[in-house]
């Protein structure tokens, strides 16, 4: 029988336990846990996803037989280093960063996670650099975590570049509690989800602020 507050969020997993799953499930080495902390040594904003979503994004990669990655938003590289290493010899991930300090950061850390060969940090902005990459195309997958306000043009940019069959995956969906908000972040959130729902399979799976997950039909 389904728990009929599921859609709230777990009721089940305390602190306590959610430390334990991590250290189960999703288990770091020095490569992530240096990106994993780079804001505490470097003083840039601690909004990286989760270990938990990081691994899914990994295993959604695998699932799919990913070889060409974007991102949108490499803040410390971590996200980018779970899913480069999901990513087959040979495989690409282009990940896109407008700040330079992010950028370089980000950059250390791939190279200590030995991923230097597959994972490439493109500095820049993000409309225009996903412009710039149209020609590497198709990609089997698209993970957007960036300016909040544009995620509807990241998303059409995905859904007219993605494989069928490829991935769309947009972080922070429930825009931090204010996804019904009436100013431009809030509009283009809504844009965003009310337009991979008309276009592709997609669900918005309740992690802590949300992952849209669509498939491109």
């Amino acid at each position: 029988m389904a728990d009929p507050d599921s859609r709230k969020g777990s009721r089940y997993a305390d602190e306590a336990a959610l430390d334990y799953l991590a250290k189960v499930h999703t288990p770091h080495d020095e490569a992530l846990q240096a990106a994993f902390e780079a804001h505490e040594r470097h003083g840039i904003p601690p909004i990286q996803v989760g270990p938990a979503e990081g691994k899914m994004l990994a295993l959604w990669l695998k699932a799919i037989g990913a070889t060409k990655v974007v991102e949108v938003g490499t803040l410390a590289g971590y996200s980018a280093i779970w899913m480069g290493r999901a990513l087959p010899e040979g495989g690409k991930l282009w990940s896109i960063e407008h700040d330079p300090k992010h950028a370089e950061i980000a950059r250390e850390n791939i190279a200590l996670a030995g991923l230097s060969d597959k994972v490439e940090v493109r500095l820049g902005d993000g409309v225009e650099v996903l412009e710039e990459l149209t020609t590497e195309g198709p990609f089997c997958a698209v993970f957007v975590d960036a300016d909040k306000e544009r995620y509807d043009r990241y998303g059409r940019w995905a859904f007219a570049n993605l494989r069928s069959g490829g991935l769309l995956l947009g972080d922070n969906a429930y825009l931090f509690g204010q996804l019904l908000a009436d100013d431009a972040r809030g509009a283009g959130m809504r844009r965003f989800h009310e337009e991979a729902a008309a276009q592709m399979d997609s669900v918005c799976a309740p992690t802590p602020d949300g992952l849209v997950v669509a498939r491109k039909r």
